[in-house]
């Protein structure tokens, strides 16, 4: 073993160290600004709308109803590229839907005295933060991202396009099953999808963080 071997292993254990901080950090982050949107009663994010809409039916958890959504993606990811994909985007969605849960159970909101649209305002820029430090962590990248980023690859559209498609689709499925919507949705689509790619932009140049390369189709075989 030669001295620039012995000299990399630091340094990947520092880049490792600070990828899975990212991450953590991202899941928490949007978690929180998930929950807020919930707490804030005003409508909620098209997945949680989904989600929530598919608990007045069925005795399941957030973390689990946002696992199926993920399973689903995942599929469809697998049938257009025909390989199959990374699973780490399944804990994604099933650690922050319990995170979720969690802030839910304890009724966190309550040590927020703020009123309901500024609560909706806090969590939507939690929500845009929290994906982009998941997204440039280049691990566990939410599925929903994932195959939006699939249908930017194949098509040429913005990641902003085929994100909001995907979630019109969850937030009409949501809705039809008595799921949250009003102006906390719209605030969502505005706010949030329109600030993950300047916030990853701000996090690389003004915060200095890496940006853990991730390939769309990158799978296992």
């Amino acid at each position: 073993m030669n001295r620039n071997t012995i000299t990399r292993f630091p340094e990947r254990g520092r880049e490792s160290i600070l990828k899975f901080g990212m991450y953590l950090a991202g899941c928490a982050v949007f978690s929180a600004g998930a929950y807020l949107f919930i707490y804030s009663q005003l409508g909620t994010d098209p997945l949680d709308v989904f989600s929530l809409g598919l608990l007045n039916h069925v005795p399941l958890t957030i973390g689990l109803a946002q696992t199926l959504v993920a399973i689903i993606c995942l599929l469809l990811v697998a049938a257009w590229t025909w390989k199959r994909p990374l699973l780490s985007p399944l804990w994604t969605f099933f650690f922050c839907g319990s995170l979720i849960d969690l802030l839910r159970w304890i009724d966190a909101g309550q040590w927020l005295p703020l009123p309901p649209m500024a609560i909706l305002l806090v969590g939507s820029v939690l929500c845009a933060y929290g994906s982009s430090l998941i997204i440039m962590s280049g691990f566990g990248i939410r599925a929903m991202d994932l195959l939006a980023l699939v249908l930017g690859d194949r098509w040429g559209w913005p990641f902003w396009l085929g994100k909001g498609i995907l979630e019109g689709v969850l937030l009409l499925s949501g809705y039809l099953m008595g799921g949250p919507v009003g102006v906390g949705t719209i605030a969502f689509f505005l706010v949030v999808d329109g600030t993950i790619q300047p916030l990853m932009w701000m996090n690389r140049h003004v915060l200095s963080l890496p940006h853990f390369v991730f390939a769309p189709v990158h799978c296992v075989k």
